[in-house]
Formats: C-alpha cells, sequence, structure tokens
C-alpha cells in the first residue's frame, strides 16, 4: 500500500489543523504524525508543470492531473496564526 509523507515546517507546534484540498482532516482518522511529518495512508501527489505543458497553457490547452494541496495550520507561540500551504508531497512504497 502507498503512503504519502509531507515533511512539517519547523515551527509547527502542536495543536495544529491539516486541510488537504481544503478539507479538514482528522488526526489518527486520516493522518499520523511521525518523525515531524505528516503520513497518509494513501497516495497524493502534488503536480509539477513542465515547460511543454506549460507552453501548451499559454495556447489555451489544458492538460489535468492529479494535484494535491497539504496546508497546515497553527497558532505560533507569540498568539498569532500561521499558516504552510502547499506543502511538498513525498510517495512511499511499503
Amino acid at each position: 500500500m502507498a503512503q504519502s509523507t509531507v515533511p512539517l515546517p519547523s515551527d509547527v507546534r502542536s495543536p495544529f489543523e491539516v486541510y488537504v484540498n481544503g478539507v479538514l482532516q482528522e488526526p489518527m482518522v486520516d493522518y499520523q504524525v511521525r518523525g515531524g511529518a505528516l503520513v497518509f495512508a494513501r497516495s497524493m501527489r502534488k503536480d509539477k508543470v513542465s515547460g511543454w505543458r506549460w507552453a501548451l497553457g499559454a495556447y489555451g490547452v489544458g492538460t489535468y492531473r492529479q494535484d494535491d494541496s497539504i496546508d497546515v495550520r497553527w497558532t505560533r507561540e507569540d498568539g498569532s496564526q500561521a499558516v504552510a500551504q502547499r506543502l511538498e508531497v513525498s510517495e512511499v512504497s511499503d
């Protein structure tokens, strides 16, 4: 079964909220935290647009691929809110 990992920014502290494509995720149901990273028990991908696909898009030709967006929201020690958007996703095979 493929798993996806997302390294957390170094200043993230519990409690924090995790969103995948704008949908709030539940800890221990949708993801686990291991060694400073989020671990999802499903395959997620972040689309990378090549130069060729970018050129096609400039002419109005669209290509669509899976593009999961992982965002984390937390409160800093000074009380201010912080959001890390579109975190990098790594896929790991079991």
